[in-house]
């Protein structure tokens, strides 16, 4: 029998990071998001989270935007008939152009509803086969390599399997430096967002020396040309975030050579359905993948677990504990990291029960919308 939603509730989230997050494209300190709750008519609850930020700085979506196109098109569509499968929904939304994140956020409501309704933990409704994933970290830029250097400590000592840093011109090649004299061994990648053109050519090769895994996304959020050049010029592999919006795109890429490594962003390819299809085609193809992070709370958290537990995720990804950010998040239990791994729950749907009395404190405004 389909799914019947019968009533969605977007809430507007406020959340304070513990510190400042800094990228080449912008800081900020607070983390404003949409959740998305989708009852059915026995009154059970699927829950999504929109990754949009309140600015287009990662991509051209915003809070703003996604409260719209989930308001005014895509509820509509969700309302027109019952659900069979939460797959169906990549063909009903097919209607709308792009706004991968806000059909994401429904998306991830109704995979939640659908496995609580089947009695399967998510990862399990998705095909996933792991009982723990390998997570690493993501450190935003810092206002002094010695600040860096602190942080990075830390986490190497709590066993984080990965360190991840942000890059931008003038805050690179001698912080990298500095990184990999302190941490010989530890494993280190380091992400651009977009911040180099094929200018900087000679700065983004002299990164070769520091044994990376990867360096993500070097070149423009919708390249994939000019990162298949750079790549015949570098040693490192290239790792595509932004320019990977779909299945076809990760295809195209894969083709031409921009990249021999896939960061998978549920928000950014438009639902867990269309980041399964992408992880298909990276495993067919040898090319690895991970779950890159989007400062998700905890609805958004335990979506990324899920999804990591597919078996061509194989490098770590950035799913870091709650704590990591939040001083306290949205789910009980909060995700937890131990010796760079995370359990994955075993409850049906996201495995982690939502505090509404936390989301109350945190929702700035809400609405309610029915069939």
């Amino acid at each position: 029998m389909g799914i019947k939603v019968k009533r969605v509730i977007l809430r507007h989230l406020q959340m304070e990071l513990k510190s400042p997050f800094t990228t080449s494209f912008g800081s900020f300190q607070k983390k404003e998001f949409i959740l998305v709750e989708a009852m059915d008519e026995d009154g059970l609850s699927g829950w999504g989270e929109s990754v949009a930020f309140p600015s287009p700085w990662y991509n051209e979506e915003t809070v703003k935007t996604n409260w719209h196109m989930i308001e005014d098109f895509l509820l509509p569509l969700l309302f027109q008939a019952p659900i069979a499968h939460p797959e169906e929904l990549r063909q009903r939304f097919s209607v709308i152009r792009k706004n991968q994140m806000a059909k994401a956020a429904i998306e991830g409501a109704i995979w939640d509803l659908f496995a609580k309704r089947q009695q399967l933990p998510l990862h399990k409704a998705l095909g996933g086969n792991k009982n723990r994933i390998e997570v690493g970290v993501s450190i935003g830029i810092q206002k002094s390599i010695d600040d860096l250097l602190r942080i990075i400590e830390r986490y190497v000592q709590e066993g984080y399997r990965r360190i991840k840093i942000k890059i931008k011109p003038g805050w690179d090649v001698e912080v990298v430096r500095e990184v990999r004299r302190r941490f010989p061994d530890v494993p280190l990648m380091v992400d651009a967002n977009s911040a180099y053109s094929l200018e900087d050519i000679d700065r983004l090769k002299a990164l070769d020396e520091f044994q990376l895994m990867m360096i993500e996304q070097p070149l423009a959020p919708d390249d994939i040309v000019d990162h298949a050049t750079l790549q015949e010029q570098l040693n490192t592999p290239i790792c595509l975030d932004e320019s990977i919006h779909s299945a076809e795109d990760a295809r195209k890429a894969i083709q031409l050579g921009s990249c021999q490594i896939i960061n998978i962003k549920i928000g950014r390819v438009g639902g867990l359905a269309e980041a399964k299809r992408i992880h298909d085609i990276c495993k067919e193809n040898d090319i690895p993948v991970w779950c890159g992070g989007m400062l998700e709370a905890g609805v958004g958290r335990a979506h990324n677990i899920a999804i990591t537990t597919l078996d061509n995720f194989t490098l770590p990804g950035d799913t870091a504990a709650s704590s990591h950010y939040w001083t306290k998040d949205i789910i009980v239990p909060e995700v937890t990291v131990h010796h760079g791994t995370i359990t994955v729950p075993e409850k049906p749907g996201i495995g982690y029960d939502v505090d509404r009395q936390q989301v109350d404190i945190y929702t700035s405004c809400a609405k309610v919308y029915h069939t």
